[in-house]
């Protein structure tokens, strides 16, 4: 397949676009990716000198660029990662979250629409759902939409967008929402790579409230394989929810941190909460476990390991996205074509 995959710079996004370097060696993969603050080419390490890769510098908002690259790729299919997703940052600024997940949802939309690309994978989130009480049944794909955050929200929105255009155009959309990821190359803006990051070096762990909002956490690995379900066996129109199992409070998992980097908890410092925190989150998986024959691999355990286990084996990117400079990898390995209206530069 030729497979268009936005924001494949990112945290899921990259990790996708290993994984499927991996599964499928044979099909191509052009990535666009704005390489916002979170966007880093960094992530598609080990990449470089694939044929079948290439990256695309753009803006998902950008009309006239993802028109021409549907013209000038005839994609297969459309997997999109693309979006803010950080929910601090929403709340001190919702309008870049409207930006990038409505409009440039629909952009992407629109434009597949026009080229009849086969499929349209859209990456959304549990966070859609709002929150449950301790005693809720976990969120199911009938479970009405109640965002309470500006991302959510925004992403509620882009999900409506999405599945008003497989009703409406016919269009062979599918809608995938996820409980919280964790793996390699996660910015450490979140939760857990900021937690193991500061007990390596021994700095405060800032806890938000009494850190009892519970998440239900999922290895990235295990995600991105719902991803590719969706991608080849998934059913147009419908939706589909991945999680790992494995519901947690929060200071459970940074205690687990701590106790896997041999640090002690006397690190934590609890500081006010944030706005609005939703207290709960869990998934009912059943139905991408019936119909697409997904289920999620990795323990909770063995993906904290692997996980902190990655953080402690590459300092050089750690400390390259916590200085600032990951964003001049770009510019100094890529040039613009003066004769194309696309930022185009194959990896290598």
């Amino acid at each position: 397949m030729n497979v268009l995959v936005t924001g494949g710079c990112g945290f899921i996004g990259a990790n996708f676009v290993h994984q499927q370097r991996r599964l499928y060696p044979t099909d191509r993969l052009v990535i666009l990716d704005a390489l916002t603050y979170c966007g880093n080419l960094a992530n598609l390490e080990g990449l470089t000198q694939d044929p079948g890769l290439s990256f695309v510098r753009g803006d998902i908002c950008d009309a006239e660029l993802v028109a021409q690259l549907f013209r000038d790729e005839h994609f297969d299919a459309v997997v999109h990662f693309a979006a803010e997703s950080h929910v601090d940052r929403s709340i001190l600024g919702p309008m870049p979250f409207v930006r990038t997940n409505v409009i440039g949802t629909t952009t992407l939309l629109e434009a597949a629409r026009k080229a009849q690309t086969a499929k349209f994978i859209h990456v959304s989130t549990d966070e859609v759902y709002g929150t449950l009480s301790p005693t809720d049944p976990a969120f199911t794909e009938q479970t009405p939409l109640s965002p309470r955050s500006p991302y959510a929200a925004s992403k509620a929105a882009s999900d409506h967008l999405a599945l008003a255009y497989a009703h409406t155009y016919g269009m062979p959309v599918v809608v995938t929402r996820c409980s919280n990821n964790y793996g390699p190359y996660q910015f450490p803006e979140k939760l857990l790579p900021l937690m193991i990051l500061s007990a390596m070096e021994d700095k405060p762990l800032p806890v938000y409230g009494d850190g009892m909002q519970v998440r239900d956490w999922i290895y990235v690995d295990d995600h991105c394989a719902g991803i590719d379900a969706a991608l080849r066996r998934g059913t147009p129109g419908e939706v589909y929810n991945f999680g790992g199992h494995a519901e947690r409070p929060n200071l459970e998992m940074v205690y687990s941190v701590l106790d896997l980097v041999q640090k002690p908890r006397s690190l934590i410092r609890f500081v006010a909460d944030r706005p609005g925190h939703d207290r709960r989150y869990a998934v009912d998986c059943e139905k991408a476990e019936r119909e697409l024959g997904w289920r999620a691999r990795w323990t909770l355990s063995d993906g904290l390991r692997e996980t902190v286990r990655w953080y402690r084996e590459h300092p050089a990117w750690c400390e390259s996205v916590r200085s600032g400079e990951y964003r001049t990898f770009y510019e100094r390995n890529y040039t613009m074509r003066p004769d194309s209206l696309k930022e185009v530069a194959q990896c290598g």
